[in-house]
């Protein structure tokens, strides 16, 4: 038997050995047992050094498949402060950063690693001061990780062990080509990389080939039926422009036991809505989209993230891997401009092992064709009546407080 089908088969408790103590200890303290189908099969090659590209839907538990080895790594060569920064994980936008750095406190807490947050939209004083003092991990984003490198004297990254690059695919479509390049050239070359993303294309590759050494271990763990989990229920229904807001207007008026996410289109598309319901319906709603500044986007996601119900209105900005907690719907208010971009606003709920949730999509009568494109890519919807998507949040509401 392989290392790959012992991993398969095992619970996080029986990789003692090959997986530090204290960071099975973390793992078990937050609820995990097994690992995921990524993890099992990005694991046994991270834990031996190799790089690898690896390929996961939204939701399959990427962030524990990189941060278990890179610990591990780091904890084998006893590293710390002295040596400076041993890791950096490289995110596409601030709340994927700030989730993943707290993922990493929640696995350092008996472990003598520093660590830091960097990121945009934030002073930079305090990140100086730790990083001239030295962070051994750092979690950021491409651009104050770049200006960091090029500009804080006394950050030490001669000593880097393991290069993260998070949803790739993403810090491509967000025009972080460069600063990735940029970020490369003033890197060892000696180090482990993992390029993280929930798809792999051309663009992807071609970074793959920049950042990673030959022959990288590529891993991709997909289920050609289907391109979205198995315990999401989805569905679309049309709707007249006219009827739209009045309809989202139910949905949450019926839905408030429930915790939902309502995709918008535009900046400006979540500032009127948030404005109308907040004002006219008195909806205690919250919004974040890339234009709010980043301690209101930091408040409004942890409050989300915390609360047992309620409504977040957002962009994109929310759809790229953000493990909120317990979402029982995602309303695409406005379609996405393509499919990948459906997949992964659907992808916030349904999260982990045995999870379920539900989607819906609004479309106006002459973007019904849309549903024909998700077809051939292997999404699948119900068509709903214009009432069903009620019907469904009142049953699930019902079964919800029940179980309470």
């Amino acid at each position: 038997m392989n290392v790959d089908d012992i991993i398969c088969r095992s619970t996080f408790s029986m990789l003692e050995g090959k997986i530090d103590s204290r960071i099975i200890s973390s793992i078990g303290k937050m609820g995990f047992d097994k690992p995921t189908a990524i993890q099992a099969k990005v694991l046994p090659h991270m834990l031996l050094g190799l790089d690898v590209i690896a390929a996961a839907k939204t939701g399959s538990g990427k962030t524990l498949a990189f941060l278990i080895p890179l610990i591990n790594s780091l904890l084998k060569c006893n590293f710390n402060k002295k040596l400076g920064t041993g890791c950096f994980i490289i995110s596409p936008t601030r709340e994927l950063a700030l989730q993943t750095h707290k993922i990493l406190e929640k696995l350092l807490v008996n472990i003598n690693l520093s660590h830091a947050l960097i990121v945009g939209g934030v002073k930079k004083n305090k990140e100086l001061l730790s990083l001239q003092q030295g962070v051994n991990i750092v979690v950021g984003t491409p651009g104050r990780i770049l200006d960091h490198l090029e500009n804080t004297k006394e950050f030490n990254c001669k000593n880097l062990k393991c290069l993260i690059l998070d949803e790739a695919d993403k810090l491509l479509e967000a025009g972080f080509e460069k600063h990735i390049k940029g970020i490369i050239k003033l890197l060892p070359r000696k180090r482990q990389t993992g390029l993280f993303s929930a798809t792999i294309d051309d663009r992807v590759r071609n970074l793959a080939s920049l950042v990673l050494r030959e022959n990288p271990i590529l891993i991709s763990v997909t289920d050609e039926k289907q391109s979205t989990v198995t315990g999401l229920q989805q569905g679309y229904f049309i709707c007249p422009v006219e009827k739209r807001i009045p309809w989202l207007f139910k949905m949450l008026k019926k839905a408030k036991k429930l915790k939902l996410l309502v995709f918008f289109s535009s900046c400006k598309s979540v500032d009127f809505h948030y404005e109308f319901f907040r004002v006219h319906c008195k909806a205690p709603v919250l919004s974040i989209h890339g234009k709010l500044s980043q301690s209101k986007r930091k408040e409004a996601f942890q409050n989300f993230v915390e609360a047992k119900s309620g409504v977040l209105f957002c962009t994109n900005v929310a759809a790229r891997g953000l493990d909120i907690p317990a979402v029982d719907w995602v309303v695409q208010f406005d379609p996405p401009t393509d499919v990948k971009e459906y997949i992964h606003r659907v992808g916030r709920t349904a999260r982990g092992l045995n999870n379920t949730g539900n989607a819906v999509i609004v479309l106006r009568p002459e973007e019904e064709n849309f549903v024909e494109f998700l077809k051939k890519e292997k999404v699948y919807l119900d068509k709903y009546t214009f009432d069903s998507p009620q019907e469904d949040v009142q049953e699930m509401a019902t079964r919800r407080l029940n179980t309470k």
